[in-house]
């Protein structure tokens, strides 16, 4: 019922006879309430324990400063120069502590621990010489054959590192058919460079880059072990390029022989 609504009894009038007080029991006091113990913290959870590297690859290397890395491979190709003809052991242990500390140069300039340092730069044994690759260039008409990289997803020329027992015409014959599906034949040598001319992303190494021409003599154009893909692309339309292996200004080179077959190979 509302405020507003009337009561369907209106009271009589004159003064009306309340109901007599009910005296009420008396209160009874309670006991004094006792505080409880605060409630425990949490415990804080527990830090991720930081994931375990695999084998130690140059993909896991974050440089601070790439500036670094010229300097490191000077101080290792010294030291292992060193070790591969001194004879005096006093010498032969100096060149060891030298070979040592450009490792520990290289781990605290990275994410890699020492040891995994070691293992990046130090894979050689005697006089350190630059590591060669070599790729093949292939052209249909106005377009330029890659391959598409497993590894990191980026296009590139057909090749890979040069093989023991075979010439560079031999291991490009072989790679292009590896990653590319196709039978070659070499025509000519077009560029010798060094790689760390050319813009590439920084690498423990020093390596000589060869460029061949080639022409397909037959074969089925397909993926292989370490390619997904194959394609021919013109020069104004290049997919994403796997850096580490061939740069823009690298295939920019490749297409001036198709513009000019007769200019001179190029070497650093």
């Amino acid at each position: 019922m509302t405020q507003d609504a009337a009561s369907p009894h209106p009271a009589p009038a004159g003064p009306v006879q309340s109901e007599p007080t009910v005296q009420s029991e008396p209160t009874v006091q309670s006991e004094p309430t006792v505080q409880s113990e605060p409630a425990a913290e949490p415990e804080p959870a527990a830090e991720p324990e930081p994931p375990v590297l695999a084998e130690p690859s140059w993909r896991q290397v974050g440089a601070r400063n790439p500036e670094w890395l010229p300097w490191v491979r000077e101080l290792h190709s010294i030291a292992q120069a060193g070790l591969a003809y001194s004879q005096d052991p006093y010498d032969l242990e100096r060149f060891e502590q030298l070979r040592r500390l450009s490792y520990e140069i290289a781990a605290h300039c990275t994410v890699v621990t020492v040891e995994a340092a070691e293992g990046l730069f130090g894979g050689e044994v005697g006089y350190q010489t630059p590591k060669v690759d070599v790729r093949g260039v292939l052209f249909d008409d106005d377009r330029i054959l890659l391959v598409r990289e497993k590894e990191d997803g980026g296009w590139s020329l057909p090749g890979g590192w040069a093989d023991v027992g075979l010439t560079p015409a031999e291991v490009v014959v072989k790679e292009i058919f590896e990653e590319a599906g196709l039978r070659a034949e070499p025509e000519r040598l077009l560029a010798v460079l060094d790689k760390r001319r050319h813009g590439h992303p920084p690498y423990p190494n020093d390596t000589y880059k060869i460029f061949i021409r080639c022409r397909v003599v037959g074969g089925i154009a397909g993926g292989g072990l370490e390619t997904s893909e194959v394609g021919w692309f013109p020069r104004d339309a290049l997919p994403p390029l796997s850096e580490k292996r061939n740069t823009a200004g690298q295939l920019a080179l490749m297409f001036g022989y198709l513009d000019d077959p007769t200019a001179p190979a190029v070497v650093d």
